[in-house]
């Protein structure tokens, strides 16, 4: 799967693990590093462009 093909939520999570230093596919408690990323993400995401439109992306994943 390509980077771009991925869904906005994981890429923003995934860009974070790495700007923290963190390979994302590392396994951390279970899950891919990455994974552990997506509150901040959620987080964001809902300041940026409310819950109704990410509760929308989070269904289209």
């Amino acid at each position: 799967m390509t980077e771009l093909s991925k869904p906005p939520r994981e890429r923003a999570a995934r860009a974070l693990c790495k700007l923290h230093g963190h390979p994302p596919d590392t396994r951390f408690e279970g899950k891919a590093m990455w994974e552990s990323y997506l509150d901040e993400v959620d987080a964001v995401l809902a300041a940026a462009i409310g819950m109704s439109a990410l509760n929308e992306l989070k269904q289209s994943e």
